[in-house]
């Protein structure tokens, strides 16, 4: 069974950073792409920033120059730095990830339970 378990969210002010992880953990042949999207209260749940397979780091134009995204492959992290925080940064954030399990030739789609950034004075 493969799980991804988020940490580090949390109430800041406006300016402050903070830094979110998100491990990856069990049966694991291999891990394709990571990322991290974020969901507001009564918005749809958006791409944040996403490490492809391979391939350079995609931001979301609002986070642009103040998040980070950065990979450890042999620990199967994920993490996220985030600088200079806006009141319109709050919200759920959440790890994703193509997996493919080890034994299935698959390349599955998980999800992390989310953690909670609140920018707000």
């Amino acid at each position: 069974q493969v799980q991804l378990v988020e940490s580090g969210g949390g109430l800041v002010q406006p300016g402050g950073s903070l830094r979110l992880s998100c491990a990856a953990s069990g049966s694991i042949d291999s891990i394709n792409a990571m990322g991290w999207y974020r969901q507001a209260p009564g918005k749809q749940r958006e791409s944040v920033a996403i490490i492809p397979s391979g391939g350079e780091p995609n931001y979301a134009d609002s986070v642009k120059g103040r998040f980070t995204v950065s990979k450890d492959n042999a620990k199967n992290t994920l993490n996220l730095q985030m600088n200079s925080l806006r009141p319109e940064d709050t919200a759920v954030y959440y790890c994703n990830a193509l997996i493919r399990p080890r034994g299935s030739p698959l390349l599955n789609r998980y999800w992390g339970q989310g953690t909670q950034v609140t920018v707000s004075s």
